[in-house]
């Protein structure tokens, strides 16, 4: 019994037997398919989160006012207080203060009803500096962003997100008019679409104008800012950066760093978050997955025990004949390899499947892992051989007396 022979035996043990081969590797099957389609899901979940997240902008520091606390000792949120200024963006803005930022955008952000005729829209009314479009690294898709002089002289212009623009719109959006409040905005720009998400709502649903234009539309007074988006000079020195604000605006509003009534926070930040949820749920799923493949190879280590039972008679033959204990444990390996080898194959196909049919079922992406799929495949054929030794070893040690007289 040389290598061939070994393994066309063993094809044709695996063959004689389909329906049990089958039902011996579904264990297997489904432990393959869902370890693959659990990493590919978890690997998609953080593709998107750092898709959207850099879709907000890169070398992002984000600048928040802190939180509020009402009279009955009730604490809001941060963001709930109005503790940033454009003095303060101003501040940040100067490069022998803080060296390592490359733009500011002081923001302001109410919620307005757009009025098209009789078309009307509520969207997030965005009030900056012409800066806003490079810190928040959008494009346009028409028209232009406004300009430096339109935002000191307060101009009635207007850019709309791609969403907003398609729900007031049929045709082009520039040159159009909007009303906000009562006051016509002409819009002068759409924005590309970026897909990406901020809280509630989402990136695409915004109208963009002057700080002054914005305040006057929504009639709010005061120099307060919602938040101060701020670009670093490069990747490398946005932790600096970071030090930079934060010991200014420290300095600046006279409170230590137990007090601060302000938060920083940054992509990478956000990235790292999101992406440890999604390894921590990926790894306790991908385990809960790789039980099935325990069980699976557990199948198999029962299903040669019976076959070695069936075979007792062909066991002792074959060694009455000259079959060494090598060749007889090497036929019964070769079979619970390949029952574990054809379930992994198996799995991996229909992980693959998968992969193209889940996205559009629960709008969640699937990013197939080379490397787990890889994984998935080898451990499919080890658990094959693996739990194949206890069988083999079980076969190899009949005696031919021992074999013959079972029947």
């Amino acid at each position: 019994m040389n290598w061939p022979e070994t393994f066309r035996t063993g094809a044709e043990a695996v063959r004689a037997h389909r329906m049990r081969s089958i039902l011996t590797m579904l264990g297997i099957i489904i432990g393959v398919s869902s370890v693959i389609l659990t990493v590919g899901l978890g690997q998609g979940a953080q593709d998107e989160v750092s898709s959207q997240i850099d879709a907000l902008g890169s070398n992002l520091l984000v600048v928040s006012p802190g939180s509020t606390t009402s009279t009955s000792g009730i604490r809001g949120g941060f963001g709930s207080a109005s503790t940033l200024t454009l003095s303060d963006a101003d501040a940040i803005d100067d490069e022998d203060v803080v060296p390592d930022v490359a733009r500011v955008a002081p923001v302001t952000s109410t919620s307005v009803s757009l009025v098209n005729g009789t078309t009307n829209w509520t969207t997030t009314l965005v009030g900056s500096t012409v800066d806003w479009l490079d810190v928040r690294s959008r494009d346009l898709s028409a028209g232009r962003f406004y300009t430096a002089a339109e935002v000191a002289s307060s101009a009635p212009v207007v850019v709309l997100g791609a969403d907003t623009a398609g729900e007031l719109f049929t045709g082009s959006a520039v040159g159009q008019t909007v009303t906000v409040n009562g006051s016509a905005l002409t819009v002068i720009g759409v924005l590309e679409t970026s897909g990406a998400s901020s809280s509630d709502s989402s990136e695409d649903d915004t109208a963009v104008t002057p700080l002054g234009t914005a305040a006057s539309v929504s009639g709010t007074t005061g120099t307060s800012v919602s938040s101060i988006y701020v670009e670093g000079a490069s990747e490398g020195t946005l932790g600096a950066a970071y030090q930079e604000i934060n010991a200014l605006l420290l300095n600046l509003h006279g409170v230590d760093a137990t007090e601060a009534d302000f938060t920083i926070t940054s992509q990478e930040a956000l990235i790292d978050t999101a992406n440890s949820t999604n390894r921590t749920l990926t790894v306790l799923l991908a385990g809960v997955a790789g039980i099935s493949l325990l069980v699976g190879g557990i199948g198999v280590m029962n299903i040669m025990l019976v076959s070695v039972t069936e075979r007792i008679r062909e066991i002792g033959l074959r060694k009455a004949l000259g079959a060494t204990p090598g060749s007889i444990g090497r036929q019964f390996l070769v079979e619970a390899s390949m029952l574990g080898l054809a379930g992994g194959v198996i799995g991996v196909i229909i992980a693959v499947v998968g992969a193209a049919v889940l996205p559009g079922l629960i709008d969640q992406p699937v990013s197939l892992s080379l490397l787990a799929t890889v994984g998935a495949l080898l451990t499919s054929l080890a658990l094959g051989v693996g739990f194949g030794v206890y069988p083999a070893s079980r076969a190899a040690r009949l005696t031919p007396i021992q074999a013959l007289r079972s029947e």
